[in-house]
């Protein structure tokens, strides 16, 4: 285990805490098992190391940080680890990565029954089933999720000021005064296109450069290493569903002809339709539907979009369209925190209550009128006007 202390002490020694995720002061740091999950790249191990850092330097000793796909656990069990570590005083035990351990659900169980002393937090991937994995954690977990960068959470790493988060009602009733406020600190449209491009993935401070070919890895890892993994997919159909996102990526928003869609790729219908629903899962697509039940696995999306502007120009940066890259954002901000869904009359229905036309600054409420709750989500502007709200403000939502 000494080694595996040795690698956690030299990781947090690198760590930075001169910007932190919202996400960590909404979580319960004092419940037993906490689980993180999330797409590869948005921040969960930062986050994780950040917290011992600011918060767990005094009980260091106590304390112990390991990714899962470390090597010491080709010899070692999970359950040897926590003992060991308990045995040595450990209280605070924190794992990367859990989907890399074949029986993770199951020795987290055993873990969180037997060592009632121990408080553990966990991260894994965005397909981390907590509820259906063979042991049933969701009665013993309470689970988070983390997305990429808000508009608002890179402004602050850009000007290093702070902002605070705004909720939907807020913007809605009150979109001018918040508008003016933050327009007083800084001009958010200077910085917007940039987000736009490479500010969604944390990782785009350490080499700007190298940005795209590193989130092309990081879409390479999800398909080729984490859907085999944790959804049974077979190696040899990977290239059927990269070739499945390249095409969604070239029309977003893209509005699905499952027959020809089948016919070009190669696949039966069924298949298809599932491998829509493995890359919403996964964190590479937004699917919207209509009816606000459960959806199903085999349920035709209405729309699909990417999952944010970054993939649209790191997959297919000469097809990139304005009307698209505006709705994609929107999608993003939103569907975090809230209910998205199709509209036939707008662009979204929010909460089932709010329709949204999205459009540039010259955008007209035509398409709205009429229509109660209706808003319209104009790029290009500072400031709004009644129902016509700046794009940008919808980035400060987390």
């Amino acid at each position: 285990m000494e080694e595996l202390v040795e690698k956690f002490r030299f990781k947090l020694s690198l760590t930075s805490t001169d910007f932190v995720r919202s996400l960590g002061s909404t979580i319960n740091w004092n419940a037993r098992l906490i689980g993180v999950k999330g797409a590869r790249g948005v921040g969960k191990t930062t986050m994780l190391l950040q917290h011992i850092k600011m918060n767990l330097t005094k009980v260091l000793d106590k304390t112990l940080y390991v990714s899962l796909d470390s090597i010491w656990f080709s010899n070692n069990t999970l359950v040897d680890l926590a003992d060991d570590f308990v045995k040595k005083g450990g209280e605070y035990l924190f794992l990367d990565e859990v989907h890399r351990y074949d029986n993770w659900s199951q020795e987290l169980k055993n873990i969180y029954d037997d060592y009632p002393m121990l408080k553990v937090v966990f991260t894994g991937s965005s397909l981390l089933q907590i509820l259906n994995a063979r042991a049933d954690l969701s009665r013993r977990a309470i689970t988070y999720t983390m997305q990429g960068l808000s508009f608002r959470e890179y402004l602050c790493i850009e000007t290093g000021q702070h902002f605070d988060k705004l909720t939907l009602e807020s913007i809605l009733s009150n979109h001018p005064k918040e508008s003016t406020l933050i327009t007083a600190k800084i001009k958010p449209l200077q910085y917007f296109d940039a987000y736009l491009k490479q500010g969604y993935y944390p990782f785009y401070k350490e080499e700007l450069d190298l940005y795209v070919p590193r989130l092309e890895e990081v879409i390479n890892m999800m398909l080729e290493i984490e859907l085999p993994l944790l959804r049974g997919l077979d190696l040899v159909y990977v290239h059927k569903i990269k070739q499945l996102l390249l095409i969604i990526s070239e029309s977003v928003p893209f509005i699905p002809n499952v027959s020809k869609l089948s016919m070009k790729i190669g696949i039966a219908r069924g298949t298809l339709l599932l491998y829509f629903h493995y890359l919403a899962e996964i964190g590479l697509t937004i699917n919207l539907f209509k009816e606000s039940g459960g959806i199903s696995k085999l349920q035709k999306p209405l729309k699909v979009y990417l999952e944010n502007t970054n993939l649209m120009y790191a997959l297919s940066p000469r097809a990139v369209n304005t009307g698209n890259i505006r709705e994609t954002f929107f999608a993003n901000q939103l569907g975090y925190t809230h209910k998205i869904m199709y509209s036939d009359k707008g662009d979204f229905l929010i909460n089932d209550k709010y329709v949204f036309e999205i459009g540039g600054k010259d955008k007209s409420k035509k398409q709205i009128e009429g229509i109660e709750n209706a808003f319209i989500a104009a790029d290009g502007i500072e400031y709004g006007f009644q129902n016509k709200i700046p794009l940008w403000l919808f980035g400060f939502l987390y």
